[in-house]
């Protein structure tokens, strides 16, 4: 157990309102009984250790409820006036759903496989963070939470812009830094950064190459549009996972690619 599976549990309570037998009071979301509940279906345990296994499971879904509270998909307290409330609850154990947190729930389930942050993801990113400069790390983190925000346009726009900072860090590594940025500001700089990678390499490169960004660059292009642009949960999913697939493909290849062509 950790938070991010925490995290994921507590949606698909929320989700699916699965029946327990522990009352929820006047919250949506009422903590022991569902740690009480995973403990006792997701673990093998004697009935006096359920108790136990409760309080050592609790910090993590303290902190994913907190960052669904910070994502503004619950918030602290009872569902209306009246209804009823527990010292216990009030006092960090009993949440509700927001109306945001309702449109939320209500939309996309990949929320359950994308990885949260802080979480898996930023694990995921961490190999690269050295060879890809903090300029990709921070675009990528950037990414994942406009994702977990169903903020897919933002989404696509920033993991466009992560891998922008990929074609810079391998073109600063064949050639002088100064000598690419000025021809990246320039009139097309993104196809003359390109044809600096990838211009001489096997066709193989070129072709992967080219394969994994042109989709990155076409739904940047589209965020940065004023035009409605109808990009939702599977662009948005899909450009997540070729934005990572596009790091490990540059760090698998990294000398070839950055090696001085002359």
């Amino acid at each position: 157990m950790n938070e991010e599976e925490a995290f994921h549990y507590i949606i698909h309570f929320l989700r699916n309102r699965p029946v327990i037998k522990y009352s929820s009071y006047g919250y949506d979301l009422y903590l022991p009984g569902i740690i009480q509940h995973y403990a006792e279906k997701h673990e093998v345990l004697e009935d006096q250790d359920v108790y136990r296994r409760t309080v050592e499971l609790s910090p993590y879904f303290y902190a994913a409820a907190w960052e669904l509270c910070r994502r503004g998909i619950i918030r602290p307290g009872i569902r209306a006036m009246d209804l009823q409330s527990t010292p216990d609850g009030s006092a960090g154990n009993g949440y509700s759903i927001t109306p945001f947190g309702k449109v939320w729930l209500s939309e996309s389930d990949r929320d359950d496989y994308i990885p949260t942050e802080p979480g898996r993801f930023s694990q995921m990113l961490k190999p690269f963070q050295e060879d890809l400069g903090p300029g990709f790390y921070e675009r990528a983190q950037q990414a994942i939470r406009c994702y977990g925000a169903h903020a897919y346009l933002a989404c696509c726009a920033m993991c466009g812009a992560a891998a922008e900072s990929i074609f810079l860090a391998i073109a600063i590594k064949k050639k002088d830094e100064e000598e690419i940025l000025k021809i990246y500001r320039s009139s097309p700089g993104r196809s003359k950064i390109e044809n600096i990678i990838i211009g001489k390499a096997r066709s193989q490169i070129q072709n992967e190459f080219r394969g994994y960004t042109v989709l990155l660059k076409y739904w940047r292009d589209e965020a940065a549009h004023g035009r409605a642009s109808g990009i939702a949960d599977n662009e948005a999913y899909t450009s997540l996972a070729l934005l990572l697939r596009f790091a490990h493909f540059v760090k698998d290849h990294w000398d070839e690619i950055t090696k001085d062509d002359g």
